[in-house]
């Protein structure tokens, strides 16, 4: 289903919210697009969008690649933007030399360090231990580290799946070993005034306030219904302190779940241009239900039966989700192992021998 109309509804938005609050700096923390090789049509609008930011404000723009862009695709588009006034990574560098800005406060250092995986990462900084995401973010922000000007404010953006965030069903794996650590600690930032972070598709705080995850900013799967969409505006003062606020999306169309008997939807008294995914609680198969149910809703997209929703679909999506934390995974395998929940205590046990892995990773 093509979401074009409702991208360009989305960047409008942010047009109107340069407009009105002036902003310093926009921040695009990856992903740009959703694959390596987006289709001219996307390429397209955003180059638009970004060249309409630059004619009418006089924001500067940080981007940088995230796992789902081409690194190279994204470092293209930098080659020949004004470098006083924007800041685009794509592959990785191995010396990384911020945006300077400045406010009545005094200089404002960005750094930008896009998304690698571990190999690109071993040959880039010549060592040939970094084995996971977190092993890639410290020897990138180390790099930045070493180019801060003295009394300079420190903005850094990355895109990273950063312990303790809320996930959605449509981010890839950051890392490629089957069964890798992907989630970086937020410690990997300490010295950072701000964190904007990419990657995952839910606004929120993770670690600190102000470590933070802007969100997609459309709805990218049905696991993200009823979620609200926004951009952050920040406001850094002379001390480092920031100070947050959304910016709310509205978007061309929202993403719902209908659920019930076939007849008893068909009897709406009116449907809905909204992005649908059907669940009839029908015992028996329906005749073309998809069919009929698109005169009234015609983006419905996705139909299923309740019935034939199984324990081990359920089962999967809680594994995915474990995955994503060490903790869990440990917690899981034990009580399948001797079917039986484990402790606190042993609970406590695991978080200490975590903590002294990433102490031990960090000396390393």
């Amino acid at each position: 289903m093509s979401l074009d109309e409702d991208h360009d509804v989305v960047l409008a938005q942010v047009e109107e919210a340069i407009a009105a609050h002036l902003p310093d700096v926009l921040i695009i923390a990856g992903d740009i697009f959703d694959r390596a090789t987006p289709p001219q049509t996307a390429l397209r609008r955003f180059n638009d969008f970004v060249r309409r930011v630059g004619a009418t404000s006089n924001t500067a723009i940080v981007l940088i690649a995230g796992n789902h862009d081409s690194a190279a695709q994204i470092g293209m588009m930098g080659v020949l933007a004004d470098a006083d006034r924007s800041l685009v990574r794509g592959p990785l560098d191995l010396e990384e030399r911020p945006l300077m800005l400045s406010d009545e406060h005094g200089p404002v250092a960005i750094s930008a360090l896009p998304f690698s995986y571990e190999f690109a990462a071993r040959a880039c900084y010549g060592i040939d231990d970094i084995s996971c995401p977190a092993d890639v973010l410290r020897e990138q922000v180390a790099s930045a580290r070493r180019h801060l000007p003295d009394g300079a404010r420190w903005v850094v953006v990355a895109h990273a799946f950063v312990e303790g965030a809320s996930t959605s069903e449509g981010e890839r794996p950051l890392t490629r070993a089957v069964g890798g650590i992907e989630t970086v600690p937020s410690s990997v930032f300490d010295g950072a005034h701000y964190v904007a972070l990419g990657h995952l598709h839910r606004p929120q705080a993770v670690g600190a306030d102000h470590v933070r995850y802007a969100g997609a900013p459309l709805a990218f799967g049905f696991d993200e219904e009823g979620h609200d969409k926004s951009m952050t505006l920040v406001d850094l003062a002379a001390d480092g302190s920031v100070t947050t606020t959304p910016v709310a999306f509205v978007p061309r169309r929202r993403i719902r779940t209908l659920r019930g008997r076939l007849a008893e939807l068909l009897a709406a008294p009116e449907g809905s241009d909204d992005l649908i995914s059907v669940v009839l609680t029908d015992e028996t198969p329906q005749i073309d239900p998809m069919k009929r149910v698109r005169r009234l809703y015609p983006n419905a997209v996705q139909l299923a039966y309740e019935r034939n929703a199984t324990p081990g679909e359920q089962r999967l999506r809680e594994g995915r989700a474990a995955l994503e934390r060490p903790q869990e995974v440990i917690a899981n395998f034990v009580g399948f192992v001797r079917e039986q929940e484990i402790s606190e205590a042993e609970r406590a046990l695991v978080e200490v021998a975590l903590g002294d892995m990433v102490v031990a990773g960090e000396d390393a």
